[in-house]
This record gives structure tokens, C-alpha cells and sequence, in this order.
């Protein structure tokens, strides 16, 4: 049985125009506008067996939105959750912009749509078995996935499947259960894959069994966009044992053998003559020099005290736990994809146009993916393994190495913010921020949505990622007028939608001149944002963590506490940490890796407004913890000639065990919207912002070049001829 479609919307909030525009306006809502007109097509299945499922037009990439989405139906329906299966939807180009994983948009876009699809499809069931039973609808009722009628009797939903099916799509209306009747929504549950997870037998892209598909893999440039100028040795490897093929392709030279190790020996043979890249020569100190002299003024000096900061951040890795990756069997006639996409819809579009073939014969299947961080908004790797697979003729599994995606993947941009806050005795009279980055590419969905939009938006004539930065950032205080700039220059770098975009950057700047100037006028810091704040969401989040964390409490020189605040998308979150900057801290030896500042404790509270599963945000907060110490002390990327010295997760320092801080508490505060907000990446900004105005306050000297670590090279960098580095002959102790 199919549910019919949702087919009314919610009624439009009536916002207060402010001097901020994500206060009528932010990016979230603009992504659940654009999918608004396709979401009754959104439905849910009822089988014989009495299962339940739902194709989510969303990517899974473990984020735990199929468990949350399970969660609604399950509520809605009344049926046991381990009886509710979530899969992901093939592209759909019928869904138009409903098919965008990103911007913590999923839960918010469709939380109504996949509760009226539910809700429909119960009261089919209830209809069927009041007929079943010999009764009225309103002697009936639904209770653990079984219909109960009159004198006990009852009836399995799998056994009305059949009988509540509907033929053609009918016009209906559909009850909601109110919040006062949720027994699932809002409570904690372990996630639905989690056993699948943790006994290796959850399926990735990698794990599919497609028939012919053999591994592949690619010799990449040893300079960022780097190009083939000529093969010398093609025969030779193509006659290496277990090699079928060896082709050039635009970003390289491709193998395909029957194991992965075999592709990397071939790999490894290859001698290529390379192309200078798009980066060609440049390092981060010439980047940096680049951005300096684009950074736009910040006009006059204020007649009035000012306190000011100027901040650099260096290009970081959103490479995810589970490699680049595709499938492609690509046929004269059709094509068959198989990838984790978060813009799928796109990237049909995309291979399709690259094939010459008419959209209805490409079919692409979205897998779980293994990680984000951003990265599965692109789509490359589905469009190289297309690219192989017409060439050679046969079907690919397509992997990239660890180094391919540490030097020629997707970057977060190295930037430059600088921030002034002009003020009077107790009162500040103005903000301005002007955040100047090395081009951030948006070319997939969201560019999509945002340019179809833009029109309708109070934005005037402002270029596209102008229109995305005014989007996505909020101001939370009450700071007089308030002005906020992007500007972004060169695009000769492989850049992408890193977690939270511009937000870390952004917020962690902002935060450490509040604390200058809350310093200045002699002001707490915790007290000094409390007393601007002009949201009592925010200041809720604010003063539960300065309370669970004992905000002021004494503490050893070399130590001190930060405390930070972050708004998006309809949520708050705040951060206090507690840092250790002592010399025997930061001092103290780590093999190969680097350590520098620890932070001791971390208290994070959340509002995220009405939350489906608080243990699945609880996890999310956690993540979002480990990316702010990371972004704050030691993970990022080294730019020199032409490339990144990283080459693998050996050298690229994401918070580590000896890192991690052993007092951790997350705090989900109690809804009072009504309504679910955007919590996906929330957490990163305040964190990061935190960790920063420790250090300031644990050192005395502001922090102004981010990550804190970056001029510390702990590592050998490996050679980019071979791309590959050889394999370790111990992988217990030296894994890549």
C-alpha cells in the first residue's frame, strides 16, 4: 500500500523584519521553501510481511537521519520501530530541489511531509480494518502495527496492506498526533543500523556486489589540477599481473585489476608527465598575500573606542572516514551509478549531459555514506568513474586514495576575517566584519536553490556566495548597527562546503574581539554576552553551560575557560571549555603526531527546538566538539608549490585520543518551539570560538592564525611522485 501525497503546506510564519536578514530570512528556510512543492511526493509503504518503509530523498551519511525519519513514521503509525524500514531514494529529478542533503535542513524539511505521508497511510489501514472487522472507523484503532476492533478482535497492518491500497492519488486530510501524545518522537533511541554498523555488516558503496565491477583507481597529478601530457610506460602496466586496463582520463591515468592492491602497484609504476597545475607554484604564504590585498576596507576609523582583530585560517581537509568512491557500468545506451551523493539530482543531470544520454537512461542509486564533513555534496568521483567506464567499456568500482583526497580533493579555503566593534562607555554602537576567502565552489544543489530564489529575497543585486554568506550567519547580539561582508577570490583550488561553511571561521573571530572588548570595559565574559544578548534562547544555552560548567571558578596558571555562543537556523548552542596551555601540556611528546594545548572539558547545550531523538543529537554534539578543538588547534592543510603536504590521515591532525578532553557533557535543552531547527553541524562554530578565547585568556595573548598548531610540521611529507605512498609493511603499527 502506497499513502497518498502530502498536499497542503503549513501555514507561512509571519517573521519581524530586524537589521538582521536571517532573522525574516536564513538559508534553512530557503532550502525547506524549495522543497516545499514536491513534498507530496513523499510516501510511505505498507508490505504484507507488516513492515513499513519510506525511500528518503535524503543521503544517510551517518548523521542518523534514517533513524530519526523511522522515528516519525513509527509515531505517526503506531508500529514497533524495528518494523519501520529507511532507505535512500534513487535520484529523482521529479523531487527538483527536494533532494538536497545539507545546511542541517532534513529533519526541518521534512518532518511535516513524512508525518502526513504516515499519518495517511494509518488512517488507509484504519478504513480497511473497520471493514475487516465489521465495524465503524471510529471503533478502531492502531497499537503496535496491529488493528484492534470490537470483542477483541484485531488484525495485522500486513494483512490490510493489499486492501488499503489506493490506485491513483487521492485528495485526503490527514490528523496529526499532537506533541502531548508522542510516545517515540523526543525520546531516546540507539540508532536503527547500529548493530549492521558495528558488525561490519553495513553496506557502503564499496561492499556492492555489482557484477563485472572490479577495482579501479587513478594516478593523480602531483600538483592540484594537474594534467596528463604523456604516458610512458602504459604497455608495461597494463601487462602487470592483474591489471585489465590502464586509460587516460581528465584528472589522470586510470587502472582497473582484479584487487585494490593490484591497482596500487599499478599506480605506483606508472611514469606520467604532468602538466603544471592551477595552483602552480603557490604556497600559503602567497595565498595569504593574495587575500590580504582583496580584503575590502573597513572604511573610517570610528570617531568612538574601537577594539579590532584581524584573523587568518588556513586551508583545511574535509576528506570523510570513508574514501572518494563510485560504481559506474556504463553501457552505449545507459548508464548505472552507484555512489553516496547528497546531490543526486545533480549529478544525474551532470553524467548525463557527460554521456549524451537522455536523463530517463541514467539511473543513480544513492548508498549510505561512510562520513561527510561536505564532501558528498560533490560528486567527482561518480563523474571519473562514468568517464572510465565508457572508456574501456566495462564496469568500474572506482576508490581514491587516502593522499588522492588529502592533495586533490575538496578543501575547506584558506581565509582572512577581520572584525571591529566600535563602542561607548557601556554601549556598542557598531559591528563590522569583513571575511575575505579563497573562492568557496557552491556549484551543486544549494547553487541551484539559491539561484532560483534569489529573486524573491531582500538580498538586492548581491553576487550568489554574498547571497549564501548573508544566509547562513546571524548575529545574536544586540550590537548597534550590524554589517557583516564576504568577499572571494581565486578559484584555483579545489574548495567545497566543509561543515558549517563559513560559520566556524566567522563565529570564532567575532567571539575573540567580544572577549577583547568585554575586556576592555572590564566586563565578565560570560556576564558581558549575557547582558547583549537579545534572544532568551541564547541566553538560556549561554547561562546552562557558565552553570554546569562552574563558569569563573579558580584555575591554575597556564589554564583558563572560554565560553562562546553560536545561533543558525532557528537553534542556539553554547560552548564552554576548559584548556590546559601549560608548558609540561604543551610540551609533552606524541609520536609522529602533534600536540600541543589539550582541552580538559567541554560543557555544550543545544536548542534545537522540538528534537526527534535526543540521543542521535547527543552524538552529533559530540562530533561537533571534536571538529571545533580540531579547526581551533591542529587540523589543517600545508600549501607549498603547488600542493598540500598531507597525504594521508597519518599527517592530517583531526582531534586525536591524546587530544580528546576527558570531561565531556552535552546539555539538549527543553523545546519550546514547538518545532524542530537545524542542529547538524551547531555546534562547531561556539566550540572552535571556545577553545580559541581559552587559549587568549590561558596564554594572555589573543590568538590571531588558526589552526593554532599549523606552523608546527610533525610529519615527513611523503613524496607526490608516486601519488600513492607505498604500503606499510606493518599495518598494526604504521596503518595509511
Amino acid at each position: 500500500m502506497t499513502a497518498a501525497p502530502l498536499l497542503s503546506a503549513a501555514p507561512a510564519r509571519a517573521d519581524v523584519p530586524s537589521a538582521d536578514i536571517t532573522d525574516v530570512v536564513d538559508l534553512n528556510d530557503l532550502m525547506t521553501l524549495a522543497a516545499l512543492p514536491t513534498s507530496g511526493l513523499i510516501t510511505v509503504q505498507v508490505h504484507t510481511d507488516g513492515t513499513v518503509s519510506l525511500a528518503l530523498p535524503r543521503a544517510e551519511v551517518g548523521q542518523g537521519i534514517t533513524t530519526s525519519t523511522a522515528m516519525l513514521i513509527a509515531e505517526e503509525m503506531d508500529v514497533p520501530l524495528d518494523r519501520v524500514r529507511v532507505t535512500l531514494a534513487d535520484a529523482r529529478p521529479e523531487l527538483l530541489f527536494n533532494q538536497l542533503t545539507g545546511g542541517s535542513n532534513t529533519t526541518i524539511a521534512t518532518y511535516t511531509p513524512v508525518r502526513v505521508a504516515a499519518a495517511v497511510a494509518r488512517e488507509r489501514l484504519l478504513q480497511a480494518g473497520a471493514v475487516a472487522l465489521g465495524a465503524t472507523t471510529a471503533e478502531v484503532r492502531i497499537r503496535a502495527g496491529t488493528v484492534h476492533g470490537p470483542a477483541g478482535r484485531s488484525i495485522g497492518i500486513g494483512d490490510l496492506a493489499e486492501r488499503a491500497a489506493v490506485l491513483k492519488p487521492q485528495q485526503v486530510t490527514a490528523e496529526l498526533k499532537a506533541s502531548a501524545e508522542f510516545t517515540v518522537i523526543g525520546t531516546p533511541r540507539s540508532r536503527v543500523d547500529a548493530l549492521e554498523a558495528v558488525t561490519g555488516r553495513k553496506k557502503f558503496a564499496m561492499d556492492l556486489a555489482v557484477p563485472g565491477a572490479a577495482p579501479t583507481m587513478v594516478c593523480r597529478p602531483p600538483t592540484i589540477n594537474g594534467k596528463v601530457e604523456s604516458v610512458a610506460n602504459a604497455a608495461e602496466v597494463r601487462a602487470m599481473p592483474g591489471v585489465t586496463d590502464v586509460v587516460v582520463i581528465a584528472s589522470g591515468v586510470a587502472v582497473r585489476a582484479r584487487t585494490f592492491g593490484q591497482c596500487v602497484d599499478a599506480v605506483r609504476a606508472l611514469r606520467v608527465s604532468w602538466g603544471p597545475g592551477t595552483a602552480k607554484g603557490k604556497s600559503d604564504a602567497s595565498v595569504l598575500a593574495g587575500l590580504r590585498v582583496a580584503e575590502p576596507s573597513m572604511g573610517l576609523p570610528p570617531l568612538t573606542p574601537s577594539v579590532e582583530g584581524r584573523f587568518t585560517f588556513h586551508f583545511r581537509s574535509n576528506s570523510a572516514l570513508e574514501t572518494n568512491c563510485a560504481i559506474a557500468d556504463v553501457r552505449p545506451d545507459r548508464a548505472e551509478i552507484w555512489s553516496s551523493l547528497k546531490a543526486p539530482i545533480v549529478a544525474k543531470e551532470a553524467i548525463a549531459a557527460k554521456l549524451g544520454l537522455p536523463l530517463s537512461a541514467v539511473t543513480v542509486h544513492v548508498t549510505e555514506g561512510g562520513g561527510s564533513f561536505g564532501r558528498k555534496l560533490f560528486f567527482d568521483a561518480a563523474l571519473e568513474a562514468v568517464e572510465i567506464s565508457k572508456k574501456i567499456g566495462k564496469p568500474v568500482k572506482l576508490m581514491w586514495h587516502r593522499a588522492d583526497d588529502s592533495r586533490q580533493g575538496r578543501t575547506h579555503p584558506m581565509a582572512t576575517s577581520r572584525v571591529r566593534i566600535a563602542y561607548a562607555g557601556g554601549t556598542v554602537l557598531s559591528y563590522k566584519q569583513r571575511h575575505t576567502s579563497v573562492s568557496t565552489d557552491l556549484g551543486h544543489g544549494f547553487g541551484e536553490i539559491v539561484t532560483a530564489f534569489a529573486a524573491k529575497l531582500p538580498v538586492a543585486d548581491l553576487a550568489f556566495s554574498e547571497v549564501f554568506f548573508q544566509l547562513s550567519q546571524s548575529m545574536p547580539y544586540d550590537f548597534g548597527a550590524n554589517s557583516r561582508l564576504l568577499n572571494e577570490t581565486d578559484k584555483s583550488f579545489n574548495t567545497g562546503s566543509m561543515r558549517n561553511v563559513y560559520s566556524p571561521d566567522v563565529t570564532c573571530a567575532r567571539e575573540l574581539v567580544v572577549d577583547a572588548l568585554a575586556s576592555r570595559m572590564g566586563k565578565d565574559p560570560y556576564r558581558f554576552r549575557r547582558d547583549f544578548l537579545d534572544d532568551d534562547r541564547s541566553r538560556a544555552v549561554l547561562d546552562k553551560v557558565a552553570e554546569a560548567g562552574d563558569w569563573g571558578r579558580a584555575m591554575p596558571d597556564g589554564t583558563a575557560q572560554g565560553i562562546a555562543l553560536h545561533s543558525e537556523y532557528r537553534s542556539a548552542s553554547a560552548v564552554l571549555v576548559e584548556i590546559d596551555c601549560r608548558a609540561e601540556t604543551v610540551g609533552r611528546q606524541v609520536r609522529d603526531g602533534v600536540t600541543g594545548p589539550r582541552v580538559t572539558k567541554v560543557v555544550l547545550a543545544v536548542d534545537a527546538g522540538l528534537t526527534v531523538n535526543p540521543r542521535g543529537l547527543d552524538a552529533q554534539m559530540m562530533g561537533c566538539a571534536m571538529d571545533g578543538i580540531a579547526l581551533a588547534l591542529t587540523s589543517s592543510l600545508h600549501l607549498r608549490d603547488g600542493y598540500f603536504l598531507e597525504a594521508s590521515w597519518d599527517n592530517y591532525f583531526y582531534t586525536r585520543q591524546w587530544n580528546t578532553p576527558p570531561e565531556l557533557k552535552i546539555i539538549i535543552m527543553p523545546d519550546t518551539t514547538g518545532k524542530p531547527g537545524g542542529a547538524g553541524e551547531l555546534g562547531v562554530a561556539a566550540t572552535m570560538a571556545a577553545v580559541a578565547c581559552a587559549y587568549g585568556r590561558a596564554t594572555g595573548r589573543m590568538p590571531t592564525s588558526f589552526p593554532i598548531n599549523h606552523e608546527t610540521l610533525a610529519f615527513e611529507p611523503k613524496p607526490t611522485v608516486p601519488p600513492i605512498p607505498q604500503s606499510p609493511t606493518d599495518g598494526r603499527d604504521h596503518a595509511h
